[in-house]
């Protein structure tokens, strides 16, 4: 019942990623082999009963696992499970039937069961590596190490006290390897803790304006630069561009007055230079002025002059 909470959660999440189901397999191999050597010693009726309520319950878990794993740990689940739970169990089955008998039979499978309950024992183990290179214990499931590690230790003093080698052997080393993986989870449990950075207690979040928010803002504040001349500085490329504009207009108004100070009055015509002449070469001809001659009026002159 030690991975109940890890199933609920894989439930919950609808997702399996990050977890392992080689232990699950391992468990129920190790629960089938425990229910064919109790079915071979007389008096194991603790031994059938418990270890075929956990077949039943980790077929259970394997299941869960199965719906929500991915792909590729799907396949990986089920290569093993029927290597292990079906080829492997089966052709041990056959080969204890067909080459032993009697004690010898009895002390084959037990030294099978040995192995594998040891196996069982060390399976969370394959996650101290990914703690130690993480440095997280996410997904190191330490209520499974609890139970392990009890669970170990109860069937220690049953194998004792029944004088029975083959049940007190691996729950032996499971005691040890349960010990030492609790050790490795408080250890990087309380270094996780102290690297976890605390949390501000006030934070506001500010939220980034959408693209057209955002265009409409670059517009209205090159409109302020423009509009910035009444109160404000404007930019530098803004007044270069004015102050061109009035130098524009200043050489326009300078080459209007040249041309009205260019305009001179006409010559006289040839019948009024004759009238001229019979008058008399010392009477001076007046210039006709047309009509749309601008006079320009001249200087005034001070007293000297006069």
């Amino acid at each position: 019942m030690a991975p109940v909470p890890t199933i609920c959660k894989i439930y919950q999440n609808k997702s399996a990623e990050g977890y392992s189901s080689l232990s699950y397999n391992l468990s129920l191999f190790s629960c089938l082999i425990w229910v064919y050597y109790a079915h071979l010693k007389p008096n194991s009726v603790l031994l059938i009963s418990i270890n075929a309520i956990g077949c039943l319950i980790l077929t259970s878990y394997i299941t869960i696992y199965l719906v929500f794993a991915t792909r590729k740990d799907r396949i990986f689940t089920l290569q093993v499970f029927v290597a292990l739970n079906l080829v492997t169990f089966i052709g041990i089955l056959f080969l204890t039937l067909l080459l032993f008998s009697g004690t010898n039979r009895l002390t084959v499978l037990g030294w099978i069961c040995v192995g594998f309950s040891i196996s069982v024992y060390a399976a969370p183990m394959s996650t101290i590596r990914r703690v130690v290179r993480t440095r997280s214990v996410e997904f190191m499931p330490v209520n499974v190490l609890v139970c392990l590690t009890l669970s170990a230790a109860v069937w220690l003093g049953y194998g004792v006290f029944t004088k029975d080698a083959f049940i007190s052997i691996p729950c032996l080393l499971g005691l040890v390897f349960g010990i030492g993986q609790i050790v490795v989870y408080v250890i990087y449990k309380r270094k996780g803790n102290a690297a976890e950075p605390a949390e501000p207690e006030h934070i506001v979040e500010v939220a980034e304006p959408a693209p057209a928010q955002a265009a409409e803002a670059q517009v209205a504040a090159e409109g302020s630069d423009h509009e910035d001349g009444e109160g404000g500085v404007q930019e530098p490329a803004a007044a270069a561009e004015h102050i061109t504009k009035i130098a524009e207009h200043v050489a326009q108004i300078a080459e209007h007055i040249v041309k009205l100070a260019e305009i001179t009055p006409m010559s006289p015509t040839q019948e009024e230079r004759k009238a001229a002449a019979e008058e008399g070469e010392s009477s001076a001809v007046e210039p006709v002025v047309p009509e749309n001659v601008i006079n320009i009026p001249a200087p005034e002159m001070n007293g000297r002059d006069e």
